[in-house]
């Protein structure tokens, strides 16, 4: 199984997310979102030794000034929440990046939509609460793609992961169920390690 965690803090968790193992980290750069990140904090992340972690720049319609100015130097993949087409993919995997395209899904119908974005190098089938941690209804779990290429958020914690995987998923996206219960966007520390404890355990 693999795990990306998104919504995180350059400084305060990037290092945790690391040593645990986790193969992506997610970093918003979306001013409506709480977990916003000021472009100032992600220089810290030229510094870290990232192993087997990537980072992932988590964006909505991002333009090519912001992609070269900041995502380009700093991270090795970049998520596209917005509108992009096929083309738009096209154009900023030609800049050097991999691409993790988000699909958000009402019902059925809407699953199909991935195959619109085939060059992405990942899909991200999502809720369409995004950052709200709507849960994805098993029943259209079970109609998803399968495969390493093929991501689930919406909703996933330490509590349902094993439910999660015996459906059959292989790559979960992980938010605000990782957050603490005071502050929305700032990540709980505990709740990281145990997730991944549970993950661990569930694996062997």
């Amino acid at each position: 199984m693999r795990v990306k965690i998104c919504g995180l803090h350059p400084a305060r968790d990037a290092q945790l997310c690391i040593d645990l193992g986790v193969d992506f980290l997610g970093f918003v750069f979306y001013a409506k979102s709480p977990r916003n990140v000021n472009i100032k904090d992600i220089e810290i992340l030229k510094s870290y030794n990232k192993l087997n972690s990537k980072f992932v720049a988590v964006t909505v319609d991002p333009n090519d000034e912001f992609i070269k100015e900041f995502v380009l130097k700093n991270f090795d993949y970049i998520q596209l929440h917005g509108s992009e087409t096929k083309e738009r993919i096209k154009a900023i995997k030609s800049m050097g990046l991999k691409i993790i395209k988000t699909v958000k899904i009402k019902d059925e119908a809407d699953i199909e939509e991935y195959k619109n974005y085939e060059n992405a190098d990942i899909i991200l089938f999502d809720t369409p609460g995004m950052e709200q941690s709507i849960e994805f209804p098993k029943d259209l779990i079970l109609k998803l793609p399968r495969g390493e290429r093929y991501a689930l958020a919406g909703s996933i914690s330490q509590n349902n992961i094993k439910n999660i995987k015996d459906l059959g998923v292989t790559f979960c996206d992980l938010s605000s169920n990782l957050e603490t219960d005071a502050e929305i966007g700032y990540k709980d520390h505990l709740k990281i390690i145990k997730f991944i404890n549970k993950l661990n355990e569930i694996k062997n």
